[in-house]
């Protein structure tokens, strides 16, 4: 197996990452960081010692032999002749007891195996604490990985990254340590988008279920299911999701409907089946699963997401945005990333084996590429958790239906701000009752609509004439979503802003008999300030976007396309803007124009999904080889992501085509064997067309 490169991070003071680490540790919310090696090194000839760091996830934790193996891997690197190592400390985060495990190594001489509590106190390291640290390294491994697009790797500065289960044996080993300490997972925290972790719902379940989809161990995740869900029936609904991958789709059916009977307010399950039925075009049926779904879990955010994806499928998209606006959104928490004090410089070798001309990425290009400040300032590219969520939705209804429409569509259904101000003044006599509450009718009574608005929002000539509202003028009639190859800017309309619930709550704006009732907007509902945002998002969004395509369009016309300029990071920042505006051609255009002026890890993993939608084999594996090869010039050996890739075309095509046309093509043969290694890892969990 060839191994990655060692980066070396010098510290200005020695043991300075350490003094880090061990502050940090009260901050440490889920995971942990990755594994902190520090060594300590001194001149062959004698003198000042001084130390050097860097992070690594994958190396097998389970136990103190196996740590300070990987520290005495490191005494003789080939880059540094002139030094030799006096010490390392390996540190290793145990998540289920919030406790760092230590491996003092001196060389030469002996091994201490420590950990370290919140407080910093020295405690002694158990077999039960070894068990619980190997688990929570594999689980790093996986979500401390980079998808290829080189995102996780730009994050954090010299981390090695190996596959941490590289063997049946060592996968019976990380199962069978998952099968013991199963019921502590919800220790561990969860996903950003879960509001409470659970049994099924946590950071372990995340890493069972990633592996078993990464690598197509299918068996012995049904196997393991299988067992822990005599002990609790929640389990089931793991269970039903391995068996769908795993092309059960009749045993997972009968075991939802069974579980479902015992549990029938579990909203994981109701989850999982309501996916189900979404999955096979059965819309109707998985409506009836998400509203139950939404009942059993009012406060978690995925089940009003998965109640809008499917009034988004039944194209009800006034639905639709009164779904979204009640989802309750969280504060993205990031993972936890080691904080270390300003290094004195780093060295971050390149292996001769991941060297490739068509890769180089030079820093001093990349640093000179200007960038235009409007898309710079696109807030979208920053959405994580359940805010990227909810704008994926968003986005969605707009590729559909048009940004017209969809204004049309949030004027129908929540109280635009002009109207409320103008109604406010002019307001009825009409008392407010109960069951006119503009925050819960919506959702109770029915919804006459048209491909989602109703007939009233439209007058007699078509134009759209919200009553109270506020547009601006425009001199063509609205029918949908124009073509994106002749928008211009000024025909991307700003949206108005909505009514938000604080600024009908501030002041005496409550609502009490003595106020007026408002009956121009009785039905509607109150715009949540955060979904008001992402329609402003939206909107910029569209209009960069449409901009650049008008003027591309122009650049054709006047046949100097040649003249059409960006830099390739302009070009990365446009193959994201489409590509989160589902206008994914035109996101592949950008990221091979981007590709043309030099190597992006983003752009080649955009490309990338392109030729696997394509079924395009060779496009495939000439895309994977290159980013292989730079995630190797990153330090990193293992990618879930690419490990997937590889192992689909491998039961598709046969490991032995795969072979042919990886060595058929014309780079070197280090860089093929990067490759390859991939190619073997399938083999040794004997996937599917691994011997053919």
């Amino acid at each position: 197996m060839i191994v990655p490169a060692v980066p070396e991070i010098v510290e200005e003071e020695i043991e300075s990452a350490i003094e880090s680490r061990n502050e940090a540790l009260q901050t440490i919310r889920e995971l942990g960081p990755p594994d902190l090696v520090h060594l300590v090194k001194q001149a062959k000839s004698g003198g000042r010692q001084f130390g050097v760091y860097h992070h690594v996830t994958g190396v097998d934790a389970s136990s103190s032999a196996s740590l300070a193996a990987y520290v005495n891997t490191l005494v003789y690197t080939p880059q540094d002749k002139t030094h030799k190592v006096v010490s390392g400390l390996y540190c290793c985060y145990n998540a289920f007891s919030h406790l760092d495990m230590r491996v003092d190594v001196k060389i030469p001489g002996g091994v201490e195996s420590y950990c370290i509590d919140e407080r910093g106190d020295k405690r002694v390291a158990s077999e039960g604490l070894w068990l619980e640290t190997f688990l929570c390294a594999v689980l790093r491994a996986y979500s401390y990985a980079d998808d290829g697009s080189g995102d996780s790797i730009k994050k954090i500065i010299g981390v090695r990254r190996f596959d941490p289960i590289t063997s049946t044996e060592v996968e019976h080993k990380f199962l069978d340590a998952a099968e013991r300490l199963f019921f502590k997972g919800s220790q561990l925290g969860s996903e950003p988008e879960i509001q409470v972790p659970n049994v099924v719902s946590n950071h372990l379940t995340t890493g069972l279920l990633n592996y078993i989809h990464t690598t197509g161990r299918y068996t012995s995740g049904i196997n393991l299911f299988e067992k822990l869900r005599t002990r609790d029936v929640e389990v089931s609904s793991l269970l039903a999701r391995v068996l769908i991958s795993a092309d059960e789709e009749v045993q997972a059916v009968k075991l939802l409907h069974d579980a479902i009977s015992q549990l029938p307010m579990d909203y994981c399950l109701l989850d999982c089946q309501s996916a189900f039925c979404q999955n096979k075009g059965q819309l109707e049926w998985a409506l009836d699963c998400a509203k139950r779904s939404v009942t059993a879990a009012p406060s978690e955010f995925g089940t009003w997401a998965k109640l809008a994806e499917i009034y988004v499928g039944l194209e009800q998209w006034d639905l639709a945005l009164l779904t979204l606006n009640s989802c309750p959104m969280f504060t993205y928490q990031d993972k936890d990333a080691p904080r270390m004090p300003e290094p004195l410089r780093v060295i971050l070798p390149v292996m001769p084996e991941s060297m490739l001309d068509e890769i180089d990425e030079s820093q001093e290009a990349i640093n000179s590429e200007l960038v235009h400040p409007s898309l710079r300032k696109l807030h979208a590219a920053g959405y994580k958790g359940t805010f990227l969520k909810a704008y994926g939705l968003l986005t969605e209804i707009t590729a559909k239906i048009g940004w017209d429409q969809l204004l049309k569509i949030r004027s129908h259904v929540f109280v635009m701000e002009e109207e409320y101000r103008s109604e406010k003044q002019t307001g009825g006599n009409q008392q407010p009752t109960a069951s006119q509450n503009a925050s819960t009718v919506a959702l109770h009574s029915p919804s006459p609509r048209v491909n989602g608005i109703t007939d009233s929002v439209e007058s007699q000539d078509g134009d759209f004439s919200p009553p109270g509202s506020v547009t601006t003028e425009r001199t063509e009639q609205s029918n949908g979503a124009p073509s994106s190859a002749t928008l211009t800017n000024e025909s991307i309309e700003k949206p108005n802003h909505t009514i938000t619930s604080e600024e009908v709550k501030a002041g005496n704006e409550d609502p009490s008999p003595s106020q007026p009732h408002y009956t121009q907007f009785h039905n509607k509902r109150l715009c949540e300030r955060w979904l008001d945002n992402l329609f402003m998002v939206l909107y910029e969004d569209l209009r960069i976007y449409t901009i650049w395509r008008t003027d591309m369009a122009r650049s054709k016309t006047e046949e100097s396309l040649g003249e059409y300029r960006k830099s390739a990071e302009e070009w990365e920042i446009l193959g994201e803007l489409a590509e989160r505006l589902h206008h994914f051609p035109e996101a592949v255009e950008a990221y091979q124009s981007c590709l043309r002026v030099r190597f992006s890890p983003k752009a080649m993993r955009g490309v990338l999904r392109m030729y696997e939608g394509q079924g395009r084999v060779g496009e495939v594996l000439q895309c994977v080889i290159r980013l292989v090869a730079w995630q190797y010039r990153w330090y990193s050996e293992f990618s879930p992501s690419l490990l997937h890739t590889v192992r689909k075309l491998i039961e598709s095509e046969g490991a032995v085509k795969v072979r042919s046309i990886v060595q058929a093509t014309s780079l070197p043969q280090p860089v093929l064997d990067l490759t390859n290694a991939y190619v073997e890892r399938c083999a040794s969990f004997r996937s599917n067309g691994s011997d053919g």
